[in-house]
């Protein structure tokens, strides 16, 4: 009998450590993976090759390369490469080798799209990596709880790194520019995806920013793949301050009330109340799966192997 799962086409969206998370064990079960990734970036490598050349944060975008990058010496050899920071007191210092590949492939071509397909065929990958927009985006947050004097005041925080290390509470968050295009491409996977992957990830910052650009978001919701969210295994990041697994899915449901999703899969350490967080799946019209997903010695961290399996059991 055929795998199916391991044929048909899935689509996963993010950025940064959560999506890489992901993408390693998506790539365990499935051979068509295609990675949707934020480019809000601002900060590091990424932020200064933004600004110096006016290009897409390319950061998000390698990680997600090569955490699809295939097992072999060959593959493993080039993730090690493009991986590889520079250090010491140079103009290169803290510029990823990845990063500057990547650019160099845009200058060279003129097409992201292209230059990132080149660096996955370079690695072996086991899947293509597209940018959620066609342009660099800046992320504005309103935050509370910035002010002694009047916790309820809120002050707009501007940029992805300045939002995810705020003392204050994310309220809501939006793009600059506002109703950005998507990338054709990425529109074309989300709408001939056979399974959709959202999260994990920061939450504000990588996850929702999906839901910002108004064609993805439209995409997303009029396609009829069978759709997964993947809950975080730590709750208490700076942007999601004192959030519940219950208030994760609240904000999302807020953020695209015309999404629907089937199944919301969560790590049995951060599930505080199941009878609550199920109630908050049903307004997604989603069913919560409970399943270990971290690493023995590092529950911070996602198991690949055990994610797989979830994501395996879900998506058969």
């Amino acid at each position: 009998m055929p795998d199916l799962l391991r044929s048909s086409k899935v689509v996963a969206l993010g950025g940064g450590h959560g999506l890489a998370a992901s993408l390693s064990a998506l790539r365990l079960v499935c051979e068509q993976v295609t990675a949707i990734v934020t480019v809000a970036d601002n900060g590091g490598s990424s932020g200064r090759l933004r600004e110096d050349f006016g290009v897409l944060p390319p950061g998000d975008l390698r990680m997600a390369l090569t955490a699809l990058c295939d097992d072999n010496e060959w593959g493993q050899t080039w993730s090690d490469v493009l991986q590889h920071r520079f250090t010491g007191e140079g103009d290169l210092a803290g510029h990823a080798l990845g990063n500057l590949l990547i650019v160099a492939l845009w200058q060279l071509h003129d097409d992201p799209v292209l230059g990132l397909d080149l660096v996955g065929r370079l690695l072996s990958a086991r899947g293509r990596v597209l940018p959620m927009a066609a342009v660099p985006l800046d992320l504005r947050a309103q935050v509370s709880g910035l002010d002694a004097h009047d916790p309820r005041a809120t002050e707009t925080v501007v940029g992805q790194v300045a939002i995810a290390k705020t003392r204050g509470l994310v309220e809501s968050i939006r793009l600059e520019p506002q109703d950005p295009p998507a990338q054709p491409e990425s529109l074309s996977a989300v709408r001939e995806a056979d399974h959709i992957v959202l999260g994990p990830g920061s939450w504000y910052t990588s996850v929702l920013t999906h839901l910002l650009v108004p064609e993805l978001r439209t995409a997303l919701a009029e396609s009829p793949a069978r759709k997964v969210l993947t809950l975080n295994l730590d709750m208490e990041t700076a942007e999601t301050r004192g959030f519940s697994a219950t208030r994760h899915i609240e904000t999302l449901h807020q953020a695209a009330p015309e999404l629907a999703v089937d199944v919301v899969l969560a790590d049995p350490t951060i599930v505080e109340d199941a009878s609550r967080l199920s109630a908050a799946c049903d307004t997604l019209g989603a069913q919560l799966v409970v399943a270990p997903l971290s690493q023995a010695q590092h529950t911070d961290r996602h198991d690949e192997l055990r994610l797989a399996a979830a994501y395996r059991d879900i998506l058969s």
